[in-house]
Order: structure tokens, then sequence, then C-alpha cells
């Protein structure tokens, strides 16, 4: 249905326009929802090798424990040695508008070396304590992934919906305007020449009697 605009000639630029902006607006979006799946899907497809990567690096830490346990006894009190991970920082990155998190663990001196005794204990706490702090780092990687797969999918759903009004609703409805406007113009045209054709004829004709 036809939206009922005054059938003015300003309003048919103004309408042209509105649609010529839409149009525009549907091509940026639809170009930006594209980029942003492409980015999505990358980080998916990491994410999926980062997860793998951690359930190898958890299946040989806890082996790796269980042997330190059996060869040093329970490394309950040697776990307390080791400090809270402080050195977490979060700093953010842009696609197409969207703030992508990046997550870094700063390179402080007590990632450097090992936090308890090591005249009472063994190589196999050593190599806990190792395959846990890959664990980690790879913890911390996963979750700066898995944090912008879904920014980017609540980003992509709301560019799609905006494309969406602006393909199946705006578009048509400024199409329909200009049609609508366009064929009352015409129409307009039609009775005015047809309205002096019938003076040009009249006067003819009132010409000619005077003769």
């Amino acid at each position: 249905m036809a939206v009922q605009a005054v059938p003015t000639k300003g309003n048919l630029m103004n309408t042209k326009r509105s649609l010529s902006l839409a149009k525009k607006g549907y091509e940026l979006l639809d170009r930006k929802r594209n980029i942003l799946i492409r980015e999505m899907m990358t980080l998916i497809d990491h994410a999926n090798a980062i997860q793998s990567r951690i359930d190898d690096a958890y299946a040989e830490a806890y082996i790796a424990l269980q042997t330190a346990n059996i060869r040093n006894g329970f490394c309950e009190d040697i776990s307390q040695a080791v400090p809270v991970e402080d050195g977490l920082r979060l700093d953010f990155r842009s696609v197409m508008g969207v703030e992508i998190p990046i997550l870094t663990m700063d390179e402080q001196e007590h990632h450097n070396y090992l936090h308890y005794g090591m005249r009472t204990n063994n190589s196999a706490v050593d190599k806990a304590y190792i395959l846990f702090t890959k664990v980690k780092e790879l913890t911390v990687e996963l979750a700066e992934i898995e944090n912008s797969v879904y920014r980017l999918a609540d980003s992509i759903k709301k560019t799609q919906k905006r494309a969406n009004a602006l393909k199946n609703i705006m578009i048509p409805r400024f199409d329909e305007t200009v049609r609508f406007i366009t064929d009352a113009l015409d129409e307009k045209d039609r009775e005015e020449f047809s309205r002096l054709k019938v003076i040009k004829r009249t006067k003819l004709k009132a010409e000619e009697s005077e003769e």
C-alpha cells in the first residue's frame, strides 16, 4: 500500500533522497555484517584450536600433579607458595565499531621462577607447576576469544536487524511513495495537457467563428 504523501515535486525529491540514503545504509550494514561474520568465524576456528590445546594441557598437567603427589607427597602446602595471579590486563581493539577485548598477562618477575623451596621438592613438582602455568595462559587466551565471539555475535544480530528493517520496511516504503507521487504528478500533467488542448481547441473555434 502506497504511503499517501502529498504529491509535490518537493516531496518527490525528498523521498528519492531518503530512498538513496536507505539503500546506501543497507549496503554499509550488509558490508559490516559480512566483515563481522568473517572475523567471528576466524575466532571460532581459533577458539576450537585453543580448546583442544587446553584439553591436552589439562590432561598432561593433572598427570604431572598426580606424579608429583606420589613422588613428593601431597602438594597442597607447596601450592600456597604460588602467588595469586594479579598481572592480567584488559585492553580493546575495534572491529567495525565493535570493541573486542585483548587480555594480556604482565611479564612480572614472579612468572619466571619457581616460588617454593627446591631443596625439599623434585622435578615432578616443577613439571606440574610449569604445565599448570601453561594451562593458565591458554585459559586467558580462550577467555579473550570467547568474549570476542560473544560481542561479535551480538553486534551481528543487531546489524542484521537494522539491515532487515531497511531492506524489508524502509526501502519498500520509500519505493512505494516515489511511485505514488510520480504517478500522481504524471496524472496531473496529463490532466493539465488535456485541459490546455481543450482551451486551445475552443480558442481556435472562437477565432474561426469571428472570421
